[in-house]
Formats: structure tokens, sequence, C-alpha cells
């Protein structure tokens, strides 16, 4: 880590109770809360410029009885292969699939191919969560 920099921040009392009810348990003080909304705000920021480098995960929920939804997937994924680095694909019942698909690439490829996975006929939820190749840090 680089050198660490002490500031000062002056805040409403109201938001800072608020603020130490919701990472209580979760972080061990308010610096590590801090920086971690700070990098929040970097990696959205890098969403955001089109060109920004991200890498992230694509959750889909599918019915695997939609006919040639598998095929369309997979061709779509290849057509796109430079930006899948992996997959895990789990049976969650009979008729529903799980897959979790790790991607990266530039922000505006990410983005077009994950909503075009997204809106194929079949995939009954699609969320694509970003965050940063960690260059920005």
């Amino acid at each position: 880590m680089s050198n660490l920099v002490r500031f000062g921040v002056s805040i409403d009392e109201n938001l800072l109770h608020k603020f130490d009810k919701m990472i209580n348990g979760v972080y061990a003080n308010r610096s590590e809360a801090i920086r971690d909304l700070i990098r929040e705000k970097i990696v959205e920021e890098e969403w955001q410029t089109d060109d920004g480098e991200v890498v992230g995960s694509l959750t889909l929920i599918y019915d695997h009885h939609q006919r040639g939804l598998t095929e369309k997937m997979l061709k779509l994924q290849h057509n796109y292969h430079y930006l899948f680095k992996s997959n895990l694909h789990l049976h969650l019942n009979h008729d529903c699939c799980l897959e979790v698909i790790v991607i990266q690439g530039r922000a505006c490829e990410v983005k077009k191919v994950a909503n075009m996975l997204i809106g194929l006929k079949g995939v009954k939820y699609g969320k694509l969560t970003i965050s940063t190749n960690g260059q920005a840090f």
C-alpha cells in the first residue's frame, strides 16, 4: 500500500450515527469503510467511461428447455471469446440452470455482450456486476 494520508471530515452527527450503524460488524473501523466507498466510486467511474477496462461477473438463470437458447449463449460467448475468462454452471432444478460467467474487457463491450445474453429468450434473470481490474488503486 502507498503512503497513508490522514485527513479530517466534518459530518452531521445523525449521518455519522447512521454510517456507524451500517458498518458495525462489517468493517473494523471507519477508515476501512470510507476506503471501500471511495474504491466503489472509482470503479463506478471506470464503468461509466466506455473505454475503461473492467472485470465482472454475469449471473444468468435460464430455462434450459428453451429451444436454441444454449446454442445462442455458446455462439455469443465464442464470438466474443476474448472477453470470457471462466464460468460456473449449476443445475438448480429440472428446468433451470444457473450460469456465472467471469467477463473482462472494455466496459462498453462487457455491457453490450452481457445485455445480449440477458436479453435472450428463456433467460429468466440476469445481472452484470462490475468490478475493477485493480489498476486504479
